[in-house]
């Protein structure tokens, strides 16, 4: 596995302006408010691979026990990667790497022995990710020609190899995802672990007060029955969701309804910190970077 760059292989400029840049597919798509549903859809998809989901059963303590902080972790992780510095994005990296780092079982349905990064299962969870984000982002409504959904899963070949992916490995172009997708179907499957976490994810534990004080419940709700829908047929088969109660013509629709009502919310409250510090940030860098 290759190690973790350094902030001293960038330029001052570089760091500013992150790892994709303002001008990037991935700043469009990861700042879109498919994202959120994009994100649920990579969890549930990611959940089908025994060995990667046994690494997360195990080892992920707060899968279960705090829920939300693991999922808050995760999607700062994305966002920090996406919009933040190059130091910090590397910073993030590093936290991560280490968290793999030594950690290894033997997962029983397989019976294979694994480190939790082993490159292959990295490489998993880096392309559940692309395509959950990108054919979400598309479905949505997010204008996306050929070309950019092709650039954009180059653009993130970064990402996958900053986390420890072998680069030659990784997918560049949405052919290539969904050839690797098409290869690794039949090592698939829904194990206990993997319906316990598809369990959690769709209708995840919520304290009393949030559930009753808050719209949080229902808010899930919809994010989590858009994220579902949107899995592709065969995954939904191995979930014993065909449907999950909408056609796919019908979560598309629903998944537009959802973007165009979020995008009426002012980007000043809809779009995250993380978001909007890096706006803020390259709009003050320009005269450096001109």
């Amino acid at each position: 596995m290759r190690p973790t760059p350094s902030i001293k292989d960038f330029t001052p400029e570089e760091d500013l302006l992150g790892f994709f840049g303002p001008d990037s597919i991935s700043w469009r798509i990861h700042s879109d408010p498919a994202f959120s549903v994009g994100g649920i859809r990579a969890l549930l998809l990611q959940a089908l691979h025994p060995v990667a989901m046994d690494g997360v059963h195990q080892f992920s303590v707060a899968f279960e026990t705090e829920p939300w902080a693991r999922l808050t972790r995760t999607a700062e992780y994305v966002a920090t990667l996406t919009f933040g510095t190059r130091r910090d994005a590397l910073r993030q990296v590093r936290r991560v790497r280490g968290l793999h780092r030594g950690k290894s079982a033997v997962e029983e349905t397989t019976g294979r022995h694994f480190n939790v990064d082993d490159a292959d299962l990295l490489l998993w969870v880096h392309n559940c990710e692309v395509d959950s984000l990108l054919s979400t982002a598309r479905r949505a409504g997010v204008p996306l020609t050929d070309a950019e959904a092709d650039r954009y899963v180059e653009e993130q070949v970064v990402a996958a190899v900053l986390v420890g992916c072998e680069e030659a490995d990784v997918p560049r172009t949405e052919a290539a995802l969904a050839a690797y997708f098409d290869g690794i179907r039949a090592q698939l499957a829904v194990t206990p672990a993997a319906r316990t976490a598809s369990r959690f994810i769709v209708v995840p534990p919520m304290p009393n007060w949030v559930q009753l004080l808050t719209p949080a419940r229902p808010a899930w709700a919809t994010l989590a029955s858009l994220g579902a829908a949107t899995l592709p047929q065969w995954a939904r088969r191995l979930y014993g969701l065909p449907g999950f109660g909408l056609t796919d013509a019908a979560a598309t629709a629903a998944l537009r309804a959802f973007r165009q009502t979020t995008l009426a919310i002012p980007s000043r409250v809809r779009e995250s910190p993380i978001v909007r510090a890096a706006r803020e940030r390259v709009a003050d860098a320009e005269p450096l970077v001109a």
